[in-house]
């Protein structure tokens, strides 16, 4: 990704290739903002300007002398100011810096004090434009020998501050970064195919993550798991050549080891077959991403460790490839769970809410938690009903779900609470086992949650985020390719940096 850099300079000095001046609609005046006069003094007579609307999607590239320090400006419309929301603002600049990437700019410059007369504060506009700017330009490449096409530009964003040293306002841009990198590695885990990223190899990245940022990793195998009981996430396993892994991640800034964790617990189904319940062909090669929930929590707990967010977090990866070999589990079979509980397997498909059980069982074994929130790609009802734009949430305390949403809602996640609906857990009785993880086609995201919602304590603050349809996009939009798309991330990184749950 470029490097992001600081221009404390009178605007004068300020120095790119090109300059993104975002407008709202009906504001193109340049006569508005005494910094901008100063930086591209020329563009107050270019003809082009008196064409600028300001319109929502509207971008236009204005010339200058090429020997200026600052030759070009886009302009880069907004809409009407009272209908900007941070969704609109991020999706602007990523579309601006894309476009400075295929004309092969090599720095671009944000002026801070245009971004300071927008709605939304100072310091989260920074944060966003930022995190839009290198969201723009991220693609996966591990794989290729050769890009399509070299990459020439941007190599730099530069923020440009009217001549002051704003701490506050350097601390939100590496925010931006911190999260645009969490983003960006998450993705990346959720494009890498399964037989590049095996239970083990998420092991591994952990491991070589928390020797890079900082926190603890600790890796459970097979032969541990046994010993913990992990009898689910043993089962999802057993099918393949490569055995499941438990992934234990441990951070705590200085003075707050002993504070009750915020704990993670993501899906890291590595590839999803669906066993012996064997999927279509059609789209299996989409369930490479089927640990998202995984990757996300990695990327989010590597990230706070990072930005050294004050407080203590737990991140649990449940990990596991799918298959259908001769010692797979099968419809019919039980097996018993972290916390001696016995489960009726009916479908092999639904071999996520059987890692998850064990995981979020053990973890309040070992912890305390202020609070669990899971993250999976867990449930197609929950797609089916929310589509691609939309997160399920499922939480029975109020106050925890509110904050879940507004941790989605401020970050670009969205997320729709659906109801735990407790006559409906009637539909997991089974005749042999504690518990059915399986019931009706009809409300199948809602008996997937209560599944979970049997393995958490009444006293346990909980929320389940059912991120399937929402972790990969079918298309490239501004601020994300065709692909994984790291969704949850930043929710969970809005959560740890939001203070004790």
């Amino acid at each position: 990704m470029p490097d992001i850099q600081f221009q404390n300079l009178a605007p004068e000095h300020w120095k790119a290739d090109v300059m993104l001046i975002p407008f709202c609609e009906g504001e193109v005046d340049p006569g508005r903002h005494p910094e901008l006069d100063k930086a591209v003094p020329w563009l107050a007579v270019a003809p082009a300007l008196r064409d600028l609307r300001g319109e929502k999607d509207e971008l236009a590239l204005i010339h200058g002398h090429p020997e200026l320090s600052v030759p070009r400006a886009l302009a880069v419309g907004l809409g009407p100011r009272n209908a900007m929301g941070m969704d609109v603002f991020r999706k602007a600049i990523a579309e601006a810096v894309s476009l400075c990437a295929k004309k092969e700019f090599s720095s671009v410059l944000l002026p801070e004090p245009l971004l300071a007369g927008l709605p939304g504060g100072r310091e989260r506009l920074v944060e966003e434009a930022v995190y839009a700017a290198l969201l723009a330009l991220h693609r996966f490449s591990a794989l290729r020998r050769k890009p399509e096409r070299p990459a020439k530009g941007p190599e730099r964003i530069a923020l440009g501050f009217a001549g002051d040293n704003p701490d506050y306002l350097h601390a939100a841009a590496r925010r931006g970064e911190n999260a645009a990198d969490a983003v960006g590695m998450a993705r990346d885990l959720a494009n890498m195919p399964g037989n590049l990223l095996s239970p083990q190899a998420i092991a591994e990245r952990a491991e070589q993550l928390a020797g890079e940022y900082g926190f603890a990793c600790t890796v459970f195998n097979e032969a541990e798991l046994e010993k913990q009981g992990f009898g689910a996430l043993a089962a999802v396993g057993q099918g393949s050549a490569r055995p499941p892994r438990l992934v234990v991640l441990e951070y705590a800034a200085e003075g707050h080891g002993q504070e009750k964790p915020l704990i993670f617990v993501g899906k890291g189904i590595t590839f999803d077959s669906g066993g012996l319940c064997i999927k279509t062909a059609t789209g299996m090669g989409e369930m490479k991403s089927d640990m998202s929930g995984a990757a996300a929590v990695l990327a989010a707990v590597a990230a706070a460790a990072r930005e050294n967010v004050p407080r203590r977090i737990v991140g649990l990866l449940a990990c596991a490839e799918n298959m259908p070999d001769g010692s797979a589990m099968r419809p019919g079979d039980v097996v018993r769970t972290v916390n001696g509980d016995t489960v009726e397997i009916v479908n092999t498909d639904a071999e996520g809410r059987l890692a998850l059980c064990d995981a979020l069982a053990w973890a309040q074994k070992e912890w305390t938690p202020a609070a669990i929130i899971d993250i999976a790609t867990l449930t197609g009802a929950c797609a089916v009903a929310l589509g691609r734009g939309l997160a399920g949430l499922f939480c029975d305390d109020a106050d925890l779900a509110e904050r879940m949403r507004t941790a989605g809602g401020t970050c670009g996640e969205p997320c729709w609470e659906l109801p735990l609906w407790k006559p409906y857990a009637e539909h997991l009785k089974s005749e042999i086992a504690d518990i059915c993880h399986t019931g009706p086609r009809e409300g199948g995201a809602i008996h997937a949650a209560l599944f979970l919602r049997h393995f958490v304590a009444e006293s346990t603050r909980w929320a389940h985020l059912d991120i399937a349809g929402t972790d990969w996009a079918e298309k490239s939009s501004a601020l994300c390719p065709k692909g994984g798309t790291g969704f949850g991330t930043r929710t969970l990184l809005e959560l740890a940096r939001g203070g004790v749950l």
